[in-house]
């Protein structure tokens, strides 16, 4: 995948489209998580720390704008479709990331969007499932436009770290390429094993309080209190 981008990446990154071409992608990735919208950011954002263009600002710019727009449609998705049509995926992998999403979001809306932003499928799975739930419309794009500004400024931050070292363009971009794909994944399992562990406790808790329920309670005692019942 790095081969086929990196010299497409390169060429674009000259183009007075470069700012469109960007804004495209990380529209369509908002709903559509086939599209590398990171390694595209990554690799031209790479590219202008070491040649000067294009602009970084415009960079942040159009991808933070592009990924508030794709989550905003991923949310409108969710919203027309319904939750019990997402939830019912014949695909375990999709099904199972709704069903999670739906599980967290009316508990923590606000840190799963901005998290669920770094994981490409995760991120399609929570933004159409808080439209499926209703999630105020508002209250979404608020937590979405920080989440979008946040993750275009920290693939950024990747591209410029990899630049500082590596002063040849096309080498920082598939080292940022590379770095930022393991950091979608380091998120998927970090976020995968605490959610393991919040439900292990959840379902121990769960089968105490039945333990508790279900216990016979002890006859109640009679106590004397040496008084003649009259009749």
């Amino acid at each position: 995948m790095f081969e086929q981008i990196t010299p497409f990446v390169v060429e674009l990154a000259a183009s007075p489209l470069v700012f469109v071409v960007l804004f495209a992608l990380c529209f369509v990735d908002g709903f559509f998580p086939p599209v590398p919208s990171e390694s595209a950011l990554v690799a031209i954002a790479a590219v202008a720390a070491t040649s000067g263009e294009p602009v970084l600002a415009g960079v942040l710019v159009a991808a933070a704008l592009g990924a508030i727009a794709g989550d905003s449609v991923a949310y409108w998705i969710g919203r027309r479709t319904g939750l019990a049509r997402l939830a019912g995926s014949k695909r375990p992998r999709i099904a199972a990331a709704f069903a999670f999403a739906e599980r967290q979001m009316r508990r923590r809306s606000a840190s799963l969007i901005l998290v669920g932003r770094y994981v490409p499928v995760g991120r399609v799975a929570v933004n159409t499932t808080a439209g499926a739930t209703r999630l105020p419309y508002r209250r979404f794009l608020a937590i979405s436009s920080l989440a979008g500004l946040a993750w275009a400024a920290t693939s950024i931050g990747i591209a410029l770290a990899a630049s500082s070292v590596l002063h040849e363009p096309v080498v920082a971009a598939i080292v940022s390429m590379v770095v930022a794909a393991g950091l979608g994944v380091a998120v998927d399992r970090v976020i995968g094993r605490v959610n393991r562990r919040r439900d292990a406790r959840a379902a121990a808790r769960a089968a105490a309080d039945a333990d508790t329920a279900t216990a016979p309670r002890p006859a109640p005692r009679i106590v004397p209190t040496g008084e003649t019942a009259r009749p």
